[in-house]
C-alpha cells in the first residue's frame, strides 16, 4: 500500500463511503486523499496531525478534514503494546467531490454545498452545538436504506454548514497537496519525530532521515508545513506534555523532561507561546 496518496476503497458511483475502524491502534502513516473526511472517535487517545495542526484526540471528538489534507490519527504508544486490551474505535464518512460534480452539483439548490466543500482546505473540529445531531445520524447510517442514507448525509452536511459549527484547527489556508515522493519523505520524518521527540534530536539527524542536507531539509520542511522544523518539534513535544498533565501525576518539570525539554525556563516560554497558558494554568483549567 502506498503511503501517499491513499486510496479510499469505494465504487465510482458512491458519493460517500462509511468506514468503521476498531482495532488496538489507528492507521499510523501520514496520508492524504481527495475525499473529504468526517471522523468520530468512540474509543482511543492519541495525536492528530492534520494540515499544519498538531493536537490530541479523545473519545467524543468529531473532526472534519478537507480534501488532500495530509493527516494521521496516531494512537498513543501504549496502544501498540503486545496483547493490549486497549481499543481505538472510530467511524468515518468520506465524501467524494467527483460524484457531486457529476451529479448533485448540477442542481441549483446545491451550489452552496459545492462552495462549502471547495473551501474545506484544512482540519476542523465540529463544535458541541451540532455535534450530537451529527453523531446520531452518523452512527445510524449503516441501518438506513439507500435513499435514507443520501438524505441523512445531506442533513449532516447541512449541520456542518451552520455558522459556528466548525472550529478551524489549522493556521494556514493554503497548504498544498503533497506529491507521492514528498509524502513518503514527510511520512518518514513525521513518524521519526513522533517516536523520538522525547530525546534530543539534531538537525543533521532528522535531515538524514529525509535523505537531504540540513539546508535543503529546512527549506523542504518549511514549504510543506508552513513551520520551521524547531517549531514543529516543539509543538509535538508540547502536545505530549499536555497529555501527561491531563492524564498522569507527573509534575510539570517531570512532564517537560520526559517529553524532550532539557531546560525548564525554555519549556515554560514555549508552552505559553503555543498553548496560551502556563502549564499550571492548563492543568488547573482542565481538571
Amino acid at each position: 500500500m502506498k503511503v501517499i496518496p491513499f486510496k479510499i476503497p469505494k465504487s465510482t458511483e458512491d458519493f460517500i463511503r462509511y468506514q468503521v475502524d476498531n482495532q488496538p491502534y489507528f492507521y499510523d502513516k501520514l496520508h492524504q486523499h481527495p475525499e473529504i473526511q468526517l471522523s468520530y472517535v468512540l474509543e482511543g487517545h492519541g495525536k492528530l496531525i492534520g494540515s499544519d495542526y498538531i493536537g490530541l484526540y479523545q473519545p467524543g471528538d468529531l473532526f472534519l478534514l478537507g480534501h488532500h489534507v495530509p493527516h494521521v490519527f496516531r494512537s498513543h504508544q501504549e496502544y501498540y503494546a503486545e496483547r493490549t486490551e486497549l481499543r481505538s474505535h472510530a467511524v468515518a464518512l468520506f465524501f467524494d467531490q467527483e460524484v457531486f460534480t457529476k451529479g448533485l452539483y448540477s442542481i441549483k439548490e446545491l451550489q452552496e454545498v459545492r462552495r462549502f466543500f471547495e473551501h474545506l482546505t484544512g482540519c476542523y473540529q465540529v463544535q458541541e452545538a451540532v455535534r450530537p445531531a451529527i453523531v446520531e445520524r452518523l452512527l445510524a447510517l449503516p441501518r438506513t436504506s439507500n435513499l435514507e442514507r443520501v438524505l441523512a448525509v445531506l442533513q449532516i452536511v447541512q449541520l456542518l454548514m451552520r455558522p459556528g459549527a466548525l472550529h478551524s484547527l489549522h493556521v494556514t489556508d493554503h497548504m498544498r497537496a503533497l506529491t507521492e515522493r514528498e509524502g513518503k519523505r514527510m511520512e518518514r520524518v513525521v513518524s521519526f519525530l513522533m517516536e523520538q521527540s522525547h530525546r534530543p534530536i539534531t538537525l543533521g539527524e532528522v535531515a538524514s532521515v529525509a535523505n537531504m542536507s540540513r539546508e535543503a531539509f529546512c527549506r523542504f520542511f518549511k514549504e510543506r508545513t508552513c513551520k520551521t522544523y524547531v517549531h514543529y518539534l516543539n509543538e509535538l513535544r508540547i502536545t505530549n506534555v499536555c497529555r501527561l498533565l491531563l492524564h498522569t501525576e507527573h509534575t510539570i518539570a517531570g512532564a517537560a523532561y520526559a517529553c524532550g525539554f532539557a531546560n525548564l525556563s525554555h519549556f515554560n516560554r514555549v508552552f505559553f507561546n503555543i498553548v496560551g497558558k502556563t502549564p499550571r494554568e492548563y492543568r488547573d483549567s482542565s481538571s
